[in-house]
């Protein structure tokens, strides 16, 4: 009961609770980049949002990489603080562009989704992701 209420930081626990956070944010971001993938590669013309004028291959692209490709390395620990910048600039665009006008209840995902990527962008990886020991054996 008294570890319950401490304010001590357990560096094993904090490394814990971030591949739970990692391992959790990427696969629920997958069910998002797994579609937009195979609407990638299909033989129907690409309909996606362009927010920025690029074209609608080059966004659906752009989110493939952020919301697919980055969601993985997240999951492996592999490049995080990098890996989570282009899921942070996806979320932004989803939040200030994509659904400005929508309700709060309709973009409070892309919100939370952001946090959570500023947070593992701040934080890293943390000792049980493939960053920590290809770094350990560097050093």
């Amino acid at each position: 009961m008294k570890k319950t209420y401490t304010t001590n930081f357990d560096l094993a626990s904090i490394d814990i609770a971030l591949l739970v956070l990692r391992i959790g944010v990427g696969g629920l971001m997958l069910t998002h980049g797994t579609p937009k993938l195979i609407n990638l590669f299909t033989s129907e013309e690409i309909q996606f949002a362009d927010p920025f004028g690029l074209g609608q291959a080059t966004t659906l692209v752009f989110a493939v990489i952020a919301e697919f490709i980055c969601s993985i390395l997240v999951i492996l620990g592999l490049g995080t603080r990098l890996a989570v910048i282009p899921p942070i600039i996806t979320m932004l665009t989803a939040f200030f562009v994509i659904h400005a006008a929508d309700p709060f209840q309709r973009k409070e995902l892309a919100l939370m989704y952001l946090l959570i990527y500023i947070t593992l962008l701040i934080t890293g990886a943390g000792k049980y992701a493939l960053d920590y020991y290809w770094l350990k054996k560097k050093a």
